[in-house]
């Protein structure tokens, strides 16, 4: 590369502040991360699954993140306004570490090599319909309470 070739790579934009690049949101998600996961893990700690049973606390943990995240985006896009990072913290880091689809995946997966394909089926169509529903309902829920309590 010759130096003209090179100086025509570089620009003139300035340099972030050390405030507003990525960094802040790569270690607020990843707070939020361990934090979630954690709290699925003391789910998992509460309410184990037994060998071969229904993966119940995966379910109710998709379903209620899912939920919380209907909550939240409705809050922190149509009613509060909130910290740049409150986003990729909450919503990324503490949410995407509660959920857990990559698990739902490998219990489906699990239910299928022991031999119970029925309840595997149940568990994939279970989930992805009450995950949208709750999605879907509560964000619909905190519109309409947000609505009525407007003045």
């Amino acid at each position: 590369m010759t130096a003209p070739e090179a100086q025509s790579l570089r620009t003139s934009a300035p340099r972030r502040a050390t405030g507003t690049g990525r960094l802040p949101v790569v270690a607020v998600v990843a707070v939020g991360g361990g934090i979630g996961a954690a709290a699925r893990y003391g789910a998992s700690l509460g309410w184990p699954t037994h060998s071969g049973g229904f993966p119940w606390t995966v379910f109710w943990v998709n379903v209620v993140g899912c939920a919380v995240i209907g909550v939240f985006l409705v809050l922190v896009t149509e009613a509060l306004t909130v910290h740049r990072l409150v986003r990729p913290f909450f919503g990324t880091g503490v949410l995407g570490g509660f959920t857990t689809f990559s698990t739902y995946a490998v219990d489906i997966q699990r239910l299928v090599d022991e031999g119970r394909p029925g309840t595997a089926l149940a568990y994939l169509a279970a989930t992805l319909f009450a995950a949208l529903a709750a999605v879907w309902l509560a964000a619909t829920a905190t519109r309409r309470l947000l609505t009525w309590r407007q003045p």
